[in-house]
Formats: structure tokens, sequence, C-alpha cells
């Protein structure tokens, strides 16, 4: 009867995620995007969406802490604080002022590769916003006072992030010793050094080097007519003269021979374990068992990390992991552990590589594989109803390679095969290739020694 009742509930689960998959919104047709290149550079992408009167407005500019060097760490996180400091038309916070009195939402992120603004407002304010964006491209104030007080901020959130925050150090401490050459060893928020010297002067540098319409991708989706909106954004944008090309990223990191391993002693509750090693990025036809491998290993509570560490073993109060695909350059699998109390850092080590070792030597079951396939399409296939989420899948995609790189996303989810998962495993999780982070608590008041 018990037997009977799973079998049962697996089949509805199944039937299910299919009617989700068959029914939910298809990625953008190839020939539903608009795209253009203006005449200095700036790359557009419009998708037309009309179930909702709302438009996801996004600029992506080509400069993240990839871009950095060690002095001068810090300066894309800092300068997107800035660019919402005003412009001599638009005064100080004015942008922020404008857009929230429109009922919209305004935000900026900066990561490894790229910073990026996005707006999402009602349909009709959508001139403001061009307006707005338009302005702050090569109009930025960047006033001294500003700067100065930013800094403030800025050092703040390093403290709360990095400083005050054990995993967020242990993270900045695995990718300092994961990486030897390539700028991708840098924290994206900088070096609290760094962020204390760096000058109105040094800002206004990057933002002349890399905040031109040439190094960036505007990408709207939303409820408008594409062609109107082009001649719009031709209009606002169309005036600004094309800049100097930034300079390229030519490091390259070399290939890791032998195991490294760093200690973080901080004041903290428990012991945290990162393990990460070298892998390829989109540009490997090994990227989507990567992604299943992704999946199956650290993807969740089903996944096996968190079923034998925490459900089985009770192990780890939690466990997970992380592939960048969509990176520029290759970046690390790395997967993650926090000890529970009365457990040893050692034994959870033992029961994380354990797990790589059997992916490695046995061939994953056909139902895990389908069950990690349908988590990765239907987590796609969700987003692309939201057109926050739909612009940023194609900003991520034409930063990387082209927007129409995702149109192939699925079809290779779908191809991968359990001998794929087996190989990836056994290619990439290399003892020799394995870079290990682990953070030892220190009791109250003892500091890092």
């Amino acid at each position: 009867m018990y037997n009977g009742v799973v079998s049962a509930w697996r089949l509805g689960l199944r039937l299910l995620v299919a009617s989700i998959l068959l029914t939910a919104p298809l990625p953008a047709a190839a020939e539903e995007v608009l795209e253009a290149t203006l005449d200095n550079g700036l790359r557009v992408l419009l998708l037309e969406d009309h179930r909702s009167p709302v438009v996801a407005l996004q600029l992506w500019y080509r400069v993240g802490s990839r871009d950095e060097r060690v002095g001068l760490t810090g300066l894309s996180h800092y300068l997107e604080h800035m660019m919402f400091k005003g412009t001599p038309r638009y005064g100080p916070r004015a942008y922020s002022t404008l857009v929230e009195q429109q009922g919209g939402e305004q935000n900026a992120y900066t990561t490894q590769d790229v910073t990026v603004y996005y707006v999402n407002v009602a349909a009709d304010k959508i001139d403001l916003i061009l307006d707005l964006e338009a302005d702050r491209m090569r109009q930025l104030t960047l006033d001294s006072r500003e700067v100065e007080a930013e800094r403030k901020v800025i050092i703040e959130e390093r403290r709360t992030r990095s400083e005050d925050d054990p995993v967020g150090a242990l993270t900045e401490a695995f990718h300092a010793v994961a990486f030897t050459a390539h700028p991708y060893r840098l924290p994206i928020i900088g070096f609290a050094g760094d962020i204390e010297r760096l000058t109105a002067e040094d800002l206004r540098a990057w933002y002349d080097t890399y905040y031109q319409p040439n190094n960036a991708i505007l990408v709207a989706v939303g409820d408008f007519q594409a062609s109107e909106l082009l001649e719009k954004v031709r209009a606002r944008f169309g005036p600004i003269p094309r800049g100097s090309d930034p300079p390229p990223v030519r490091a390259a990191e070399p290939e890791q021979r032998g195991e490294r391993r760093v200690w973080l002693r901080r004041e903290a509750q428990l012991p945290v374990i990162f393990i990460g090693y070298p892998v390829p990025n989109h540009r490997s036809p090994d990227a989507y068992a990567l992604d299943v491998l992704s999946v199956i290993l650290a993807g969740g509570r089903a996944s096996r990390l968190y079923q034998r560490l925490v459900y089985r073993e009770r192990l780890a109060l939690d466990a997970g992991g992380d592939y960048g695909r969509l990176s520029l350059d290759p970046e690390s699998f790395t997967f993650y552990a926090t000890a529970l109390p009365g457990k040893t850092v050692e034994e959870v080590e033992r029961a994380l590589l354990a797990e790589v070792e059997q992916l490695q030597t046995e061939l994953v079951g056909e139902e895990e594989l389908q069950r990690a396939k349908n988590q990765i399409e239907a987590a796609f296939l969700f987003g692309q109803d939201s057109v926050r989420t739909r612009a940023g899948t194609l900003g991520r995609y034409e930063l990387v390679g082209g927007w129409r790189l995702f149109q192939a996303f699925l079809p290779g989810v779908r191809a991968v095969s359990r001998e794929d998962v087996r190989a990836a495993a056994q290619r990439y999780f290399v003892r020799d290739r394995q870079t290990t982070a682990i953070l030892v608590p220190t009791p109250p008041g003892a500091g890092s020694r």
C-alpha cells in the first residue's frame, strides 16, 4: 500500500512538472526581439510584452571588478553608488526621487563582470526613464563632497558584508586563493584600504573610460511598441558621442597544479567549509553537464549534499553550491557546508568529497537526472514570466556573447546524459585542482590569530 501511494505521488509530480513546463511562457523567439546598434555603439534590445502595463528597462555597462587592479579595487562598485548622486540637469539624488514619485522601482548592482542599473515602471513613464539614463550616462557630476560622504556608506557596507560577516570574509579568502593571476581574485566591493584612498579623480577617470555608449547595452521588456521605443532611444542616446574602446582584460588564470587550502580564524558560532574547482564557462560543451551536475550535487534540499549532510548523517546545518556558467571568464564550481555543533569540519569535508567521488564512479539514476533537468527548466521558464527577469536574461547573454545564445540553453540541458554528468565530474573534480577554505570559529573577544 505504501509503495503504491509513493508511486502514485511520483507519477502525479511528474505530470505536474510536465504540465508546468508545457504551459509556461516560452522564451522570446529571435524574430520577437528588436535589436539595433546605434551609430555611437550603444547596443539596444527591445522585447514587447503586453500582459501588464509595465516596462523593465536596464542599462548594462561592461565593467566590473574584473577590470580593476590592486590599488584601485572597488572602483566599479563605488561608481555605482555615485551614479545616483545627480547631474547638472537633475540635482543630487533626483534620479531616485523622480522614479519613486512615478511609482517605479529602481536599483543597481555590480558583479565581477558588469554593472547594471534597472528600473521597473509604468509603461507611460518610460520617456522620463530614458531621459534620466541618457543624462547620467555622460553628465554625472561626481562632486568631491558627495564622494567623501558616500565613502562612509561603502566602508560600512564592506564592514557588514566582509569584515563582520565570517562567511563573507571566507568567500573573499576563497577567491584570493583560488585565483592567482586573474582579477576574479579581487573583492567586488574593494579592499578597505583602496576604498579609503579612492578619489573623485579616480572615479572620474573610471567613468570616462567605461561609461560610454559603445560600452553599454540597453535592454527593455514590456508594454510598448518596439519600433516606437527604438526611435525614442535613438533620440535620447544617439547624440552622445562614441567613446574610446576600453582596455581589454587579457589576464588568464594558469592551470592549477596542486591543492590549495586556507584557514580563516574569525569569531563565529560554527565552522564552514568551501570547496571549489576551476571549470569552464558557457563556451565549453561541458557547461550543460556542469549545470545539471550542480543541481544534482548542491541544488536545494533534494540535492545529494543536503540529503546526506543535513538529513541522513546530521553533520551540517546547511549545504549547497554554485556554478557560474555565464561568467565572462572561467570561474569556480563551488560547494559549501556549515557544520553542526559538535561536528568537526573534517567530518563534513569527508562527507562532501565522498559525494563527489560517487558522482565520478557511478552513473546517476535516470529519475534523479530528470528531476535535476526539470528543476533547471522550470526555474528558467518561470523566470520568463517576469519582465525584469526576461530583460536580465537578454542582457546577461548579450554580455557574454550575444542574446541569441539563451535559445540553446534548454536544448543543451535536455541533451545531457548520465554519462555526461559522470564524465564532467571526472574531468573537473580533480584533487590537484581543488581549493578549500575553512572558517575556524574563535571565541568572542579572542580575535584572529
